[in-house]
């Protein structure tokens, strides 16, 4: 008997029998560092920035152990090596470019999926037919069918996936939404979200040139078209071109976006229109809008998106957030924390008041109590790997499991297909489909010989 199923049957049986009251410790006796021959041990594939992110935090837990690393760079392949021994006083013994050898070695219980969006899919179903556990960046995947093709393998295969819309695990989120639910607010007609970023600026066109020495650019383009190399299509810039990832709505939109749906309760949209381009940058080297509003339509209200590229002041003065206007107050919700600031009454008078000399003005009370800022720990991350540990000795769904970042991406990709297309798009929830055929031609992958979409 594996290892791991050797340790999931243990943990299953302990939780089913109430032994984990008898343990001193509990479970973690079965996994961590009182059983260090248990460790759970992980592999990153993709290992430059957000994946070694998410490996770092990781090995912050002394139940962790990485056994492999993958890239398709050297440089970065080796400096995550020395880097993971610096951490943990222990070199991986996997070092691999090819993300296949990690999904064989029988070693690994949890698959960390660090690469573009384009290289989500083939790993994380892969692992989960390996019976792999993964914890996947977001978006989930670069296309609807993929996302629909991964949650189907997770469930198929019992799989614990945590995507890493790591907010849903930091408490201060999920406080807000929880306020929002609780009809304080009143009647709540507009939800607006929006992403302000002078992070991301223009691209200047570069030619192209030879891939970087120590790189498998074949193996980086994957199920991609056949392109020659060029640096702006590489590394952070994919971002920015469809053929690898979203723009801005798939890059902050599925963090932010995915607490608007939370917050009042709902799926996905009937109705979406997308409108944007290159307005601030038409001739760089972008292919994702540099600017984008949306506008999604629901019974009672409408949610909003707002992405600008090269601009930092958005709405109350956050360079991203979300707002939930109330009759009552307006609750703001960003990454550092969460307040509700509170509609004035009129005093039985009508607004606005025009007379500067009417000696009968009152002060406006406030329709409900405010809630000054309450700031958030900021231990997202961390407590979203945890999080995952724990589902993975449990096998409960982790906070952000495949089905939800699964949804919140199939809406970043409604947004950015009605944007394209340029036109509003209804959308049916049971077929999960459009009413228009060239949307629904922009719903599938492509992959390109000899890669092949998965077949679950």
């Amino acid at each position: 008997m594996e290892r791991r199923n050797f340790l999931r049957k243990t943990v299953t049986g302990a939780a089913a029998i109430g032994v984990s009251s008898f343990v001193p410790g509990g479970l973690s006796d079965v996994f961590g560092q009182t059983a260090p021959g248990n460790k759970i041990k992980v592999a990153l594939i993709g290992c430059r920035n957000q994946g070694w992110s998410n490996l770092a935090t990781f090995l912050q837990y002394p139940e962790v152990e990485c056994v492999s690393l993958c890239d398709i760079d050297d440089e970065w392949l080796h400096k995550r090596a020395a880097d993971v021994e610096k951490k943990s006083g222990k070199k991986p013994p996997q070092l691999v470019k090819d993300w296949r050898r990690v999904i064989d070695n029988k070693e690994v219980d949890i698959v960390i999926v660090g690469t573009p969006d384009h290289w989500h899919c083939l790993p994380v179903v892969a692992a989960c037919e390996a019976g792999k556990d993964v914890y996947v960046e977001k978006p989930l995947a670069n296309t609807i069918e993929e996302c629909n093709l991964m949650v189907k393998a997770a469930r198929k295969y019992n799989r614990i996936v945590q995507v890493g819309q790591w907010q849903r695990s930091d408490p201060h989120w999920d406080e807000a939404a929880a306020y929002v639910q609780s009809g304080k607010l009143g009647v709540i007609r507009t939800v607006k979200v929006w992403a302000y970023q002078t992070s991301k600026w223009t691209l200047p066109v570069v030619p192209d040139s030879a891939p970087p020495a120590g790189v498998d650019y074949e193996m980086w383009l994957g199920p991609t078209p056949k392109r020659t190399f060029n640096q702006n299509r590489f590394h952070y810039n994919f971002r920015f071109f469809w053929d690898y990832a979203g723009g801005l709505t798939a890059d902050w939109g599925v963090h932010l976006l995915d607490y608007a749906l939370k917050g009042m309760n709902v799926g996905l949209p009937s109705y979406v229109y997308g409108a944007g381009g290159k307005y601030a940058y038409p001739d760089d080297a972008m292919e994702t809008p540099d600017t984008l509003m949306a506008t999604y339509r629901y019974p009672g209200f409408n949610i909003t998106w707002d992405h600008a590229c090269g601009i930092g002041a958005g709405l109350f003065d956050r360079r991203e957030g979300l707002a939930f206007f109330g009759e009552n107050g307006t609750l703001l919700l960003t990454r550092e924390g969460w307040e509700v600031r509170p509609e004035p009454n009129n005093n039985g008078r009508q607004f606005p008041y025009c007379y500067p000399c009417d000696t009968e003005r009152k002060e406006a009370t406030p329709r409900m109590e405010a809630v000054a800022w309450k700031k958030g720990e900021g231990k997202g991350l961390f407590l979203h790997v945890g999080n995952m540990l724990d589902c993975v000795k449990t096998r409960k769904l982790p906070n952000c499991d495949i089905a939800a970042g699964a949804e919140i991406a199939t809406l970043s990709h409604m947004t950015n297909i009605s944007c394209r297309l340029g036109k509003a798009l209804r959308w049916d929830n049971q077929t999960g489909t459009f009413d228009d055929s060239q949307a629904n031609e922009l719903i599938k992958a492509d992959y390109r010989s000899p890669w092949k979409l998965p077949k679950v």
